[in-house]
């Protein structure tokens, strides 16, 4: 009897042990949660700010636009064209007030041929305040507003490639 009695208790104790670390695994904060791919390509794109640019560049060392984009992109597995005249025919387009974080922003700048010549990154959208981070020939990689007059007259078309 007293067998029965002790193994009973023993099955008590670890079935409770159980449940209680099982409640603590569900209700636990130090559960990683899963980083939205957006995030991690803006971490990525972010990494590269002061870059200087260089005209076929994807390193640190140079980086043209399309070069920060399309590495940005292909941590995720995602794998973009690596010219922005190319990458403008992926994703779907969206108009300028529904753009969001990771949209990508495609420009005709005058002085470059072709109709689309630039590409950005969207890292922030506020109201009509739209940031994005692309390099330019003249500072590398930085992040800029849409409404700056240079890029708001220069701007063609936004795209979505990553929801």
């Amino acid at each position: 009897m007293l067998k029965k009695i002790a193994f009973c208790i023993i099955i008590c104790v670890v079935f409770s042990l159980l449940l209680r670390e099982k409640s603590s695994f569900l209700t636990s904060n130090n559960i990683p949660k899963k980083t939205p791919k957006i995030n991690k390509v803006l971490n990525v794109a972010n990494s590269f700010k002061g870059t200087p640019y260089l005209f076929g560049g994807t390193t640190k060392k140079g980086m043209d636009c399309s070069g920060l984009v399309f590495t940005s992109f292909k941590t995720v597995d995602i794998n973009l064209a690596r010219s922005s005249r190319n990458m403008y025919y992926e994703g779907e387009e969206v108009a300028l007030k529904d753009v969001k974080k990771g949209d990508l922003l495609f420009f005709d700048i005058d002085k470059f041929q072709g109709k689309v010549n630039h590409v950005g990154l969207v890292t922030s959208v506020d109201n009509k305040e739209i940031d994005f981070i692309h390099s330019t020939t003249s500072k590398g990689v930085i992040i800029t507003s849409i409404n700056e007059s240079y890029w708001k007259k220069a701007f063609f078309k936004a795209k979505r490639v990553i929801n």
